[in-house]
């Protein structure tokens, strides 16, 4: 039958029968230092409202033994376990293994390649636990957990709340963690392996940091960060939502093969690549910033206040994204963080709102396998600027309130978006069911033009408008730059919006000036020329930002050449001031040459990059950044030698520019091989491999997509990295076969949970090597794989489909 997924009807109907009291869960980690199973009893305590009817609890893992109220329990073979003859109050207890914690959702063990030391860790979202112990998995019955974990002795075991009593047991230690505040499942956690620990106090909180020890000395370097942006999270929130985080510990842990973070409460579980082997950039800091207050965010929303199911997921990842860019800009030195959301994932919604896969931000949710379909574009970025959008309709101080509001009133239990929506209209003094019902219950993007008639100046919509408040600026020139004369708001509530207060001629109006909506805009045909050539020279990032928004939609609409936007984009490149959109507007700047361009035109848009790279690397403190650029459009064996020469001691540089040097074709085996062995990270080895496929050979093609793909034995946090470097340009005879077997691949690509599925589906999506048949090839055979294998396939299926239309376009 296979494991069934959580209907939205069988979550109400548990829930309004079922209150659980609480967890005990037992788990036995002993066995993992040499084989691969873990053991666990889960015992619940739970009532019924109509006792004699019947339930069911969710696991999927191997049942043991299961009783309810003492009586044994045949468990099924689609993941449940029928519960009969409900109580009044009942207990279950179910003993049960996993022994797959290789490629099974919930659990992971990872072997340092370094040291042969292992690390396990456990991640829940959205409906994992079940894999692991027997729970009722559904957001709505949240209760108190208490873990009793026993671990090798040489281990630290970490769970969401501190203080853990720890005996000693021989070879052993039982480590038993106080309860938990009432918790949804999927925010419980149990990190566990023989960690490098670090411990501040800060303002009343007791912080932790941890990793594996062979990253002890990246984890040391970056402590100071960490803690101080902790500091400044914990006290921006707690001041913010007018409630301190009501746990005295917080713990970080940075674990091996683990997907992006997860929020779990007192104790956020992330991947130890944000632990930069190389010195971190700026763009490689702030992003360790942003995902920071990211899960912090979710320790208000979405553990404290958790959403009832998951048609609200958009909201408790939309707001989480939205606040770790305001607290980035209001508490830390990340002050430009929004110009970087801009230049960044928001140019992503951009393109996935306008798509295939656009749907409105709150949509019904049959079951928790299509909620985890929507872990995307929309969700995130989309949603964030909704959110930001929504504080600057009802202004900044009004928002707070209802958000204070909403936390009180609603601490430690479950809400709906209207929930929220009452809070912050109660606050305002707005009625927000208009603005609901377009922003939220309306898929697509907005888009706006400017009429002149003489000197009055009209905003006009592409279409009917959601209610928004935007932003144009009026700049006039002042030598080389323009300068901002005038910033007029708009109240936009019909297609067409009178703009007052502008001054009576401008060189340029900027529409969506300070990035305050989420709307695309068009230059009227007169000015299109001119605001191409004026983007750089805008005297912001994120006026900057706005500009090159225009750009890159109109890029991947079909309306600018690569040729054009990759003008445009690399001028703003070498103006731009902001560290936090370096690195966004060069990976654009690049992709552009890569992937949108003729071929025809790329090698000047690539050897133009590669001027600009070697401007910025005259600047010291944007050399780092600049050299990466280099090592992605050297052309020759003179540029590699220069970069090779300029890499000194930095081995990230030297590998970046052995994966360029490969991809041209020279024999790097022995420089790779004598990298490898002078590199310390213990994740070294897949640089090596990263190399390997960038190799325009036969042998070498088969070798990683065997690892890659097959054996899976790259851990998902660099698929992405190596898969980059397998699909290269210029080497579509090689890559043909791999088209193919990518299409054979989709039925498996589900394996392994939610986000494996997301990264593996798009990273391997080939950008070349492939035509139109192949985009609708790759349509139709997605129709029948998992929702989140479906969604992502077809979101990166339209990009490349936009991408062939680009390159078919000469300037």
């Amino acid at each position: 039958m296979g494991i069934r997924s959580l209907t939205r009807t069988e979550a109400e109907r548990r829930s309004a029968l079922i209150t659980v009291e609480r967890y005990d869960v037992d788990i036995d980690l002993t066995a993992l230092p040499g084989r691969p199973e873990i053991r666990c009893v889960s015992t619940v305590a739970f009532g019924c409202a109509e006792p004699g009817a019947e339930s069911f609890a969710d696991c999927a893992a191997e049942v043991r033994s299961a009783t309810l109220n003492g009586a044994p329990l045949t468990p099924t073979d689609d993941g449940r376990i029928p519960l009969p003859g409900l109580a009044a109050h009942n207990v279950l207890r179910v003993e049960s293994v996993q022994a797959d914690t290789t490629v099974s959702p919930g659990v992971h063990k990872a072997v340092d390649p370094a040291d042969g030391e292992v690390y396990v860790w456990t991640s829940f979202e959205p409906d994992e636990a079940r894999f692991v112990w027997a729970c009722f998995d559904q957001p709505d019955l949240k209760a108190p957990h208490a873990f009793t974990v026993t671990a090798p002795a040489a281990w630290t075991v970490l769970s969401n709340s501190g203080g853990p009593r720890v005996e000693e047991q021989g070879a052993a230690r039982r480590w038993s963690f106080p309860d938990t505040p009432p918790l949804s499942v999927y925010n419980t956690v149990v990190n566990a392996g023989p960690f490098h620990e670090i411990r501040r106090e800060a303002d009343g909180h007791d912080l932790g940091i941890f990793a594996r020890r062979s990253l002890a000395e990246v984890l040391e370097r970056d402590a100071d960060e960490i803690f101080t942006l902790t500091r400044q999270g914990l006290a921006f929130y707690a001041e913010a939502f007018a409630m301190p985080f009501p746990q005295r510990k917080y713990d970080q842990v940075f674990m091996p093969e683990f997907g992006g973070a997860m929020e779990n409460y007192g104790c956020v579980t992330w991947s130890d690549m944000f632990l930069r082997r190389a010195t971190p950039t700026p763009a490689e800091r702030e992003l360790l910033a942003v995902v920071l207050l990211h899960e912090m965010a979710h320790m208000w929303f979405g553990n404290i206040v958790t959403m009832r199911w998951w048609d609200d997921l958009w909201l408790n990842e939309a707001f989480a994204e939205f606040a770790c860019h305001w607290a980035a800009e209001g508490a830390t030195r990340y002050t430009d963080a929004w110009a970087g959301h801009l230049a960044g994932d928001k140019l992503k919604a951009y393109l996935s709102d306008q798509g295939p896969v656009s749907h409105p931000i709150h949509q019904p949710i049959h079951d928790v396998a299509q909620a985890a379909s929507i872990f995307d574009n929309i969700t995130y970025p989309k949603g964030a600027s909704v959110l930001q959008q929504l504080m600057t309709y009802v202004g900044e101080d009004r928002f707070r309130t209802g958000m204070a509001a909403y936390f009180a009133r609603h601490a430690w239990g479950t809400t709906t978006l209207q929930d929220l929506i009452d809070a912050l209209a109660e606050a305002s003094g707005r009625d927000l069911a208009g603005w609901r019902k377009a922003w939220l219950e309306t898929a697509g993007t907005d888009r706006f033009t400017l009429e002149h008639d003489g000197e009055t100046v009209t905003l006009v919509a592409d279409g009917t408008p959601r209610p928004q408040v935007l932003a144009v600026g009026a700049y006039e020139r002042d030598g080389d730059a323009l300068e901002r004369t005038a910033l007029v708001r708009v109240e936009v509530t019909e297609d067409r919006t009178p703009v007052t207060g502008l001054p009576a001629t401008s060189d340029l109006l900027l529409i969506n000036d300070d990035d305050l909506t989420f709307a695309t805009s068009r230059p009227d045909p007169a000015t299109r020329d001119a605001l191409f050539r004026a983007a750089a020279q805008l005297p912001t990032a994120i006026s900057r930002g706005a500009a090159a928004a225009t750009v890159w939609d109109m890029l991947t609409a079909g309306e600018a050449t690569a040729a054009e936007a990759g003008r445009c984009l690399t001028a703003v490149l070498a103006a731009e001031t902001s560290d936090a959109v370096i690195e966004p507007f060069l990976a654009l700047v690049l992709n552009i040459a890569e992937l949108w361009a003729p071929d025809a035109d790329r090698p000047a848009l690539t050897e133009a990059a590669a001027k600009a790279c070697r401007q910025l690397a005259d600047d010291p403190g944007r050399r780092q950044v600049a050299l990466r650029g280099l090592a992605r459009t050297a052309t020759g064996a003179e540029d590699l030698a220069w970069l090779q020469d300029q890499a000194g001691d930095d081995i990230d540089l030297r590998w970046r520019a052995l994966v360029r040097e490969a991809e041209l074709g020279a024999d790097v085996t022995a420089a790779s091989a004598a990298l490898l062995a002078r590199d310390p990270d213990p994740d070294a080895w897949v640089r090596a491999l990263t190399v390997r496929a960038a190799t325009p050979d036969p042998a070498a093609k088969a070798e990683v997509w065997q690892r890659l793909i097959v054996d899976r034995t790259v851990p998902v946090q660099s698929v992405r990295a190596v898969a980059d470097a397998f699909w290269r340009p210029g080497q579509d005879a090689l890559l043909a076969p791999y088209a193919e077997r990518y299409l054979a691949e989709i039925p498996q690509l589900d394996q392994g949970g939610m986000i494996p599925a997301m990264v593996y589906t798009s990273a391997l999506f080939p950008p070349y090597a492939v035509d139109s048949a192949y985009i609708e090839k790759a349509r139709q055979a997605a129709q029948d794989a998992a929702p989140v294998v479906r969604n992502s396939l077809l979101e990166r299926a339209d990009a490349v489909r936009r991408m062939l239309h680009a390159r078919a376009v000469n300037d």
